[in-house]
């Protein structure tokens, strides 16, 4: 059982999912999908369980996202569909966390990006702790901010955050997925004992009704969860200013040029832009507009045609290769400005 790369335990009437591929901070792959929609299954039917813990195995982190190198190797042997596959069971998967009839909580230890956060986005508590680190940094290897990301960013962070953490990648760490809205609690990390003991005691009274079970887990842990972060009021209006409700990826870039608030973090984003995909930073920003105020199950149709259109560009494995693969970081996009992406035709 060990060597799963999915687990489960329950624990009185907790049933805990364990992703558990530490080597690679628990990439997700179609066999771990769907180990864990099985493990679902068990939870959704059995009176035994009250509710859901998703957590990763190992130091690193919960999970750095889908396996790439996969999808990579795939491409390469000229078998796209296979990526396709994962594409479209991940996004089930995620979906089926939104509307999950039993409350889920989601340990967010360390490393959540991209598909970690996809499996978080829909759960009832994200516990972060001072070692999480959380972005959505696709569009640095040619693709976009899947996992429903850019619909579920809008109800989650303030203005500005979603466009600007969607095509720049930038990470949060630990108190600031608090304050930005990705994790709804934080328990330092010498505390997770307690908080996972207090969590399997509290399963014994967890009533049926999702809603309820929540309201119940919120009241109980406030006590045990250190919910205090730093407001930072200068940067919000900085990324509201030159994010928000951006249609144009050249806006964004020339506001950028002409801030002299946070120059250091100007600058910085500028050339995160510059450097990731053009024509992935378009889909991107274009999907943010689009998917704004899409319900959530429309979200993640668009982004089963993005991700088939990202796969057959030259830009998805040419990024995989530049910054995983060869990592010689040096990524030659086609086309290479946004000048010519089809955005500006």
């Amino acid at each position: 059982m060990e060597d799963r790369p999915v687990m489960t335990s329950l624990h009185s009437k907790m049933l805990s999912i364990i992703l558990n591929r530490p080597n690679v901070i628990n990439s997700l792959n179609v066999e771990m999908v769907r180990l864990i929609q099985e493990a679902l299954d068990k939870a959704e039917s059995s009176p035994d369980v009250n509710f859901v813990l998703i957590k990763g195995n190992g130091d690193k982190g919960f999970c750095a996202g889908g396996d790439v190198e996969a999808i990579y190797n795939a491409i390469k042997q000229g078998a796209p569909d296979r990526g396709m596959e994962f594409f479209r069971e991940e996004y089930e998967l995620d979906l089926r966390i939104f509307r999950f009839p039993k409350p889920i909580i989601v340990l967010a230890h360390g490393i959540t990006m991209g598909g970690g956060l996809g499996l978080a986005a829909g759960a009832d508590m994200v516990v972060s702790n001072e070692k999480t680190l959380m972005a959505m940094p696709e569009t640095r290897i040619g693709f976009f901010p899947d996992v429903g990301a850019t619909g579920w960013l809008f109800s989650k962070c303030p203005a500005g955050y979603p466009e600007f953490l969607g095509l720049t990648g930038y990470r949060l760490e630990g108190p600031e997925s608090l304050r930005l809205g990705l994790a709804s609690h934080m328990v330092i990390d010498d505390m997770l004992p307690e908080f996972m003991k207090d969590l399997e005691q509290l399963s014994e009274k967890v009533p049926a009704d999702r809603l309820k079970a929540v309201q119940l887990l919120y009241s109980a842990f406030n006590s045990l969860t250190d919910n205090k972060y730093m407001p930072n009021p200068e940067m919000d209006e900085w990324v509201r200013t030159c994010f928000s409700g951006k249609a144009s990826i050249n806006e964004i870039m020339f506001l950028l040029s002409e801030c002299r608030q946070h120059k250091e973090l100007s600058e910085e984003s500028l050339t995160k832009l510059s450097e990731n995909s053009p024509t992935a930073l378009a889909l991107t920003l274009s999907l943010l507009r689009n998917n704004e105020k899409r319900k959530i199950g429309d979200v993640y149709i668009e982004d089963l045609k993005a991700a088939r259109f990202m796969i057959n560009h030259p830009d998805y494995a040419e990024g995989i290769r530049a910054r995983l693969v060869d990592k010689d970081n040096k990524p030659v996009w086609q086309p290479g400005t946004i000048d010519e992406t089809w955005t500006s035709r």
